[in-house]
């Protein structure tokens, strides 16, 4: 049984006599202390004899440092040491939130985590003061320990049974103040990063779990391509291959290994029927989206106006671990291993997939090799399921790098209008207007894979509404062209990584119009006081204005976006045309309280690649309905050589509630390469990534 006790916003349940599930995923034994959030986040703490601290997370590590983060947060308020505190990750559960994306991890954890570690640690306070018979105020905690006036000193876990028998603490549970913290606020390494640089983290790819067997898939050469006849009578007859089936991406090959799958899929002979989209390339679907940009809005009477148009590539998310996933599906239960970031929705897709109701299907999430949006689909563990119900029996699926990039999910290519409208030397509008290809929904009448021209209204304003900058009237609208067979996904920064680089680029054009120096000019039209700090700060650290040689140039740019902003100082040199090398980057950013500044800079780092990246070389090209790219070779994706040379990141300690830092540079980053790039050419770029 479980005895619990309601509080105002914690429930603390231990198990007395017997093994009981607290919650989805968790299960308690006797000798540990358990404390349950009521809230969405439904955290779950566990202090075992052992005396490990143990939080099963309802999001998932891809690199971002989520684990070290909340780990900080739980170790703050128990006064544990952070070497004792465990972070696994939590399976899919039937409610709750356990979406990871938007930038809102720490956001949204910082609370709940807190309130859920300074709660157990009353409790365990006032589970010694019964035992020593000394009043709980004058007892202590440190390095996972409660400490008495007198020295002596009691482990956490020799205190779980009797502290989940404590119904009022005798002591504080709420949070301590900023001033107090210890952890929180301080530069600290990944609690994992020895596991993943010795390779003792696991990934999909170590699992051997169910005793599945390696898999691939033979893929159309074209997007939405379908199978017309498949003989696969070599592949069968050699040696190791021991099912072939067929499935809506493709034909699989199962084996004993992956050399032995490779081999089969190479060996099948089929024949396709092209994709919806075999008749369109580049060209055609650049005409579309210029024609699908909506109108802009009539400028004021007596305003002087011009207008700039911006090309944004597809781009893949190419993670550096490749889509994985394990499944066994059996008749009556189903069981996936993968990195989800939403395995809630995962469950219920794979569930109504393999004809099973959801409560039968049992989604494990594993770390991820990196994501940038990608694993927010579920596309490799939808196919394992697929491919294991066929195939009776546990498979482990492996998408190459060339279907991860070819037939995988990617940023929608999109195009921008924007016109500003001028009087007596300050902007009296702001008009911008997008198009972007979207997905053609399911029963939708498509000719030649192509729903002509469509035009939608968008469904939430452009970020220009936001008003970031004090432009006068401000409007934005959206069209989208629908393109069957595309497969599209939220990619780092999402809408903004396109039209707020656009923006941006519009900004620094609008101040030299205007005669005016680019940082001053939107030191006076920014609304936001925190965007105006953080801008100064990148101008002042990155010495903004100094004497630069022939060919080389600064850039700057600023975002505002998930409760936090940040600013972004580029310098490029582009005395070699063909391989423009931005040489140093500055970014500033202000997120509210950082719980690990080590790991904020990890992230601004990772978007100013991104921002890099996407400017200057990396996009995708469709060519006769089929992306031209398959691998690093020619996706490319900044190396080491195009990293810069030097990179600051600058914290502004403020104070406040945490905001989102994961996605936040990306735009910041792109504009201020891109307005590098043209103060060092003379150019006006309009078409990105720029060699293309």
């Amino acid at each position: 049984m479980v005895y619990t006790l309601a509080a105002s916003t914690l429930t603390v349940a231990a198990p007395l006599g017997c093994d009981a599930p607290t919650a989805a995923g968790a299960t308690a034994r006797r000798s540990d202390v358990v404390v349950t959030g009521t809230d969405d986040e439904m955290l779950v703490l566990e202090i075992t004899r052992e005396n490990r601290v143990v939080v099963r997370l309802p999001r998932v590590e891809v690199g971002q440092g989520v684990t070290t983060a909340v780990a900080m947060m739980i170790a703050e308020e128990l006064d544990a040491r952070l070497t004792d505190v465990d972070i696994p990750l939590a399976e899919a559960r039937t409610r709750g939130n356990q979406f990871t994306g938007g930038s809102s991890s720490v956001s949204s954890l910082y609370g709940p985590a807190r309130n859920l570690a300074a709660t157990a640690r009353a409790r365990l306070v006032t589970a010694a003061a019964q035992r020593w018979h000394l009043p709980a105020r004058v007892l202590r905690t440190r390095d996972t320990t409660v400490v008495a006036p007198d020295g002596r000193t009691a482990t956490f876990g020799s205190l779980t049974e009797s502290a989940a028998r404590v119904r009022r603490p005798r002591v504080s549970s709420k949070p301590k103040p900023a001033s107090r913290h210890r952890v929180i606020g301080h530069p600290t390494p990944r609690i994992d990063a020895r596991d993943i640089v010795t390779g003792r983290a696991r990934y999909t790819g170590d699992l051997t779990a169910a005793g599945a067997k390696p898999t691939v898939v033979a893929r159309p050469p074209t997007l939405g391509g379908k199978a017309v006849s498949v003989d696969d009578r070599a592949a069968r007859a050699l040696p190791g291959v021991l099912e072939v089936v067929r499935i809506p991406g493709g034909v699989a090959v199962v084996a004993e290994s992956f050399h032995h799958a490779f081999e089969a899929r190479d060996a099948l002979k089929i024949t396709w029927a092209p994709g919806p989209l075999a008749r369109l390339s580049d060209a055609g679907i650049r005409s579309r989206l210029r024609a699908a940009v909506p109108p802009l809005a009539a400028p004021p009477r007596g305003s002087a106006q011009w207008e700039a148009r911006f090309e944004f590539a597809f781009v893949s998310h190419a993670p550096m671990e490749v889509l994985t996933a394990v499944a066994d599906v059996r008749a009556h239960r189903a069981e996936i291993w993968f990195s989800s970031q939403s395995p809630m929705d995962a469950r219920e897709v794979i569930a109504s997939t393999v004809g099973l109701p959801s409560s039968a299907v049992r989604v494990h999430v594993v770390r991820g090799g990196g994501s940038f949006g990608r694993r927010l689909n579920h596309d490799a563990a939808i196919e394992a399921a697929l491919i294991s119900k066929k195939a009776r029996r546990p498979v482990k699926l492996m998408w190459s790098r060339a279907d991860d990039i070819r037939h995988g999910r990617m940023r929608p290519a999109s195009q921008h209008r924007i016109r500003v409208s001028h009087a007596h030397g300050r902007v009296v509008a702001f008009a911008h207007a997008t198009a972007s290809v979207s997905e053609a929904w399911e029963g939708a009448s498509v000719q030649g894979g192509i729903r002509g021209g469509s035009v939608t209204a968008a469904a939430a304003p452009v970020p220009s509404d936001s008003g970031l900058y004090n432009f006068g009237t401000l409007s934005g609208d959206a069209g989208s062209v629908e393109l069957a067979a595309i497969p599209l996904g939220a990619w780092r920064s999402v809408d903004s990584g396109t039209v707020r680089t656009a923006e941006e680029i519009v900004v620094d054009e609008t101040a030299r119009a205007l005669g005016q120096d680019p940082v001053a000019f939107r030191r006076t039209t920014l609304r936001s006081k925190a965007v105006r700090a953080v801008l100064d700060k990148v101008a002042t650290a990155g010495h903004w204005g100094r004497a630069l040689p022939e060919g080389q140039a600064q850039g700057v740019a600023v975002h505002e976006e998930y409760g936090s902003c940040v600013a972004c100082l580029a310098e490029i040199d582009v005395t070699d045309p063909k391989n423009p090398r931005v040489t140093k980057v500055v970014m500033a950013a202000d997120v509210g309280t950082v719980v690990n500044p080590r790991g904020l800079e990890a992230q601004l780092m990772g978007t100013a690649i991104d921002g890099i990246s996407t400017i200057l070389r990396a996009g995708l090209h469709i060519d006769r309905g089929a992306v031209r790219e398959g691998s690093y070779a020619d996706f490319r994706y900044a190396r080491q050589r195009h990293a810069p040379l030097r990179f600051e990141a600058h914290i502004l300690p403020t104070g406040g509630a945490p905001g989102g830092a994961g996605e936040l540079g990306v735009p910041a980053a792109a504009g201020a390469v891109a307005n590098a790039y043209a103060r060092a050419t003379g150019t006006a770029p309009r078409r990105f990534p720029l060699d293309f």
